[in-house]
């Protein structure tokens, strides 16, 4: 289970940073919430918006599956851990680092808004913070879905986006399988990535990820 608001001792500040990505030959860190992961593989950047360069595969190969037309979230449920929150968009920084979502909002989510959205052929993510530091925060119970649970994204074009879990787990920040998480894919697939582990006060960070592996029905 995702972290709780009562390991908050001493007031430590719990504001996670979300990271991604290498950009060309400039290797970046690569796990979101703060972890690293230095392999400078395309293959492990997160999954780019179908309008760039990363969409010139053909388009047989783009479309297999069930999916849906390219269309902003909305809204994110989450029935069996009580999950009813807004998107927000989010984009990487100067720094290289995917910018989360405010922390003054516990109920809010953030997408990686150039690369696919929900329902979308690809890879989706999908992010949120465990806590603050006054209260938990969206994804403080993430870690009770399992294999066959389901979700819903609410999307602006009208349509609800349905999710099955395949798979939910947990890595170390430092031995993230950034590849596995968000390499490319010709399904509409979703992953939702928060904190979890031990809370580490020296560099005030948690030790791990949990992601949520799931696929549109």
């Amino acid at each position: 289970m995702a972290a709780r608001p009562s390991s908050l001792a001493d007031n430590e500040p719990r504001t996670k940073t979300l990271v991604v990505g290498a950009v060309a030959a400039l290797v970046l860190a690569m796990v979101l919430f703060g972890g690293n992961d230095t392999t400078p593989s395309d293959a492990s950047r997160p999954p780019k918006a179908p309008h760039t360069e990363a969409a010139a595969a053909p388009p047989a190969e783009r479309t297999a599956g069930k999916h849906l037309p390219r269309a902003r979230p909305v809204r994110l449920l989450i029935p069996k851990i009580s999950v009813d929150a807004p998107f927000t968009e989010l984009a990487i920084g100067s720094t290289g680092q995917l910018q989360p979502p405010p922390a003054d909002d516990t109920n809010l989510v953030g997408w990686f808004a150039k690369g696919a959205s929900p329902g979308e052929a690809g890879t989706s993510i999908i992010a949120g913070h465990v806590d603050t530091m006054t209260s938990a925060a969206v994804f403080a119970d993430l870690g009770e879905l399992k294999k066959g649970d389901s979700f819903e994204v609410r999307r602006d074009d009208g349509r609800t986006a349905s999710f099955v879990v395949d798979d939910v787990e947990t890595f170390e920040k430092d031995n993230f399988p950034s590849r596995r998480v968000y390499a490319d894919t010709d399904q509409a697939q979703v992953r939702l990535i928060t904190c979890a582990g031990d809370y580490d006060r020296t560099v005030r960070d948690y030790t791990d990820n949990l992601v949520v592996f799931a696929h549109l029905v």
